[in-house]
Formats: structure tokens, C-alpha cells, sequence
């Protein structure tokens, strides 16, 4: 029987293509590379060089660039579909596999947010990070103060301390991210979805098995990722950001609840804002993706205002 995600991503592809978007494979470095969803003005490189297409029109200067930051269990464009077709029209939308995720690889031997950061130059943008990718998408800022504008966080910390991590992990009911995020079987992909939703629709095991075969490859280096995540709370300092960052929270998030998002926000300080979306868990883009869309909208829509006005 055929995969259905391994049908159905060639045709998401498709559909995003329509939309204003394609796949690009950029090599970052020798030994690592990385593949992005980019607008379907960026210039495509040759192979090994920094040339461009010359057929290729150049991107529309007055078009704002948004860079969505995917999680652990699935890669951009599963996680980030209903935003990108959302958004594409409007903005110069970027969203990258993070390493081992997809077709994004490296042989080097890192494995922290930091050198995931490093990668992702693109243009100044507003970031948009789900999770994981919210953890890399606080060490880009920090990283590339000029590059990030503002930022937007969902069901994320700035960093997964031990003690954030062993509450989320008791909540969730099992003692290893590795156990949570990477399901050797259909009843943990099952457990990970129910634990990441409000409340998760009957879905056949199919989909489920399906799921499992190709979304969790890489499973070494992955695991490896997942330990270099979590530091020690004496080895955390609150970093200050000088961009605007909204908190688009699912009011139901069991991973990263209410408290922990309240501490985040007050780790933030004033530049911070907070919205819940009701009856949402930690995969609120997702689970509600029209709510989520329209909140991003009119934060994104905020965030061009004031930028026109400090012109």
C-alpha cells in the first residue's frame, strides 16, 4: 500500500508552488546543506557557486519576508502548510528544514539550537517559530539582532532547562523527550498527538503508521539534537531582546502551559505580547489554523505599521 505522506507531499509541493512558493536546496557549506520552501522570485543558485539564474525575476523589494521555524516531530511544510498558503500572496515567505529534518543534512558533529541558528540566514524578517523551532528561533535573534525584526513564539522557551523539561516531561507522562518525539511505534505516534492537541480527531491507524515510516529518519542524530536541548537551570541566562515578540499560545497546552508561557513572557519584558486561541493544545497552527492565520495577520499586519512609521 502506498504511504499517503509520501503522496501527499509531492502534491502539497504542487499546491505551493501555485501559491507562490518552491523548494531550494542551498549548500551552506561544505559537508552541510539545507533545503527551503522560498518565494518563487528568489534566484535559483547554481550548484557549488554563488551564481544566479539571470532568467530569474528578482524579489519584490516592497514584499516582507517571514521565515517559518518548524518543530521536532514534522518538517516545514507539514507543519507550516496552512500558514503558507495563507501568507504567500502577501509576503516573501521562507521556511527551511532544520537539520535532519527532510533533505536538510550535515556531517558536522554539532548538535545545539545555536549551530541550527547559525544556518539560517536568509534577509531581515520577522520570525515565526513553532517548539523547537521557536528555542532556534531565540538564539537567531540573539545571534542576528540586524537580521530579525520582530518574532513571533509558539508553544515554545526561550530555553529548555532541566527543570522546564522535567515538569513538561511529568505532565506529559513519560521520562525522555527521545520516548516522546521520536515513537518507535504507532501507539507513540498516537500518544504524540494526543498529548500535542486539545482534543484529537479518530484517525485511522493507517495514517498513523504511515506517519511513523517517514517522519522520523535521522532517528541518531536526531536523538542527539533532543540531548543537546536541554541545559542545566545554572547555565541559563535571560537574554534581552530589543524586537517586538508576540506569544500566539493554544490556551490547552499541556507541553509548554499557561505557567510557563506567563514566565516567558515576564523573562520578555514590556516588548511582549500574549494571545491564547481557545480550545487549542500545543499544535494550535494546526488544530486551528484559521484562528491561528487570522491572529498572525493582524500581528504581522501591526508589525508593518510600525515599521512604517519608524521610516
Amino acid at each position: 500500500m502506498v504511504n499517503i505522506f509520501a503522496v501527499f507531499k509531492p502534491l502539497l509541493r504542487g499546491l505551493m508552488k501555485l501559491a507562490g512558493v518552491r523548494p531550494q536546496r542551498v549548500e551552506i557549506e561544505p559537508g552541510t546543506v539545507m533545503n527551503f520552501c522560498v518565494p518563487n522570485e528568489t534566484p535559483k543558485k547554481s550548484k557549488n557557486t554563488n551564481e544566479s539564474d539571470t532568467n530569474t525575476k528578482p524579489n519584490k523589494p516592497n514584499k516582507p519576508a517571514v521565515v517559518f521555524i518548524h518543530g521536532f516531530a514534522a518538517d516545514g511544510i507539514i507543519t507550516w502548510q496552512f500558514q503558507v498558503l495563507a501568507l504567500a500572496r502577501k509576503f516573501k515567505v521562507y521556511v527551511p528544514d532544520l537539520l535532519f529534518v527532510g533533505r536538510s543534512i550535515t556531517d558536522r558533529s554539532e548538535r545545539s539550537p545555536e549551530f541550527q541558528a547559525e544556518k539560517l540566514g536568509v534577509e531581515r524578517c520577522t520570525l515565526v517559530g513553532f517548539s523547537y523551532g521557536g528555542m532556534v528561533g531565540f538564539k537567531m535573534a540573539e545571534m542576528y539582532p540586524d537580521l530579525v525584526e520582530s518574532m513571533v513564539f509558539t508553544s515554545c522557551v526561550m530555553a529548555l532547562t532541566k527543570s522546564i523539561s522535567d515538569a513538561a516531561l511529568e505532565r506529559i507522562g513519560l521520562k525522555s523527550w527521545s520516548e516522546f518525539l521520536l515513537p518507535d511505534s504507532v501507539q507513540g505516534v498516537k500518544l504524540l498527538l494526543t498529548r500535542a492537541t486539545y482534543k484529537l480527531p479518530w484517525i485511522p491507524n493507517f495514517v498513523f503508521k504511515d506517519y511513523l515510516e517517514i517522519m522520523f529518519d535521522n532517528r541518531k542524530e536526531k536523538a542527539e539534537l533532543l540531548k543537546a536541548l536541554v541545559i542545566d537551570d545554572k547555565d541559563f541566562t535571560i537574554t534581552h531582546h530589543p524586537q517586538r515578540v508576540h506569544l500566539l499560545w493554544g490556551e490547552n497546552d499541556i507541553i509548554f502551559g499557561k505557567e510557563v508561557v506567563n514566565n516567558l513572557k515576564s523573562q520578555l519584558g514590556d516588548r511582549a505580547t500574549l494571545q491564547y486561541i481557545k480550545e487549542a493544545g500545543h499544535l494550535v497552527e494546526i488544530e486551528h489554523p484559521w484562528v491561528y492565520n487570522m491572529r498572525l495577520k493582524e500581528i504581522l499586519s501591526t508589525l508593518l505599521e510600525d515599521g512604517n512609521q519608524k521610516q
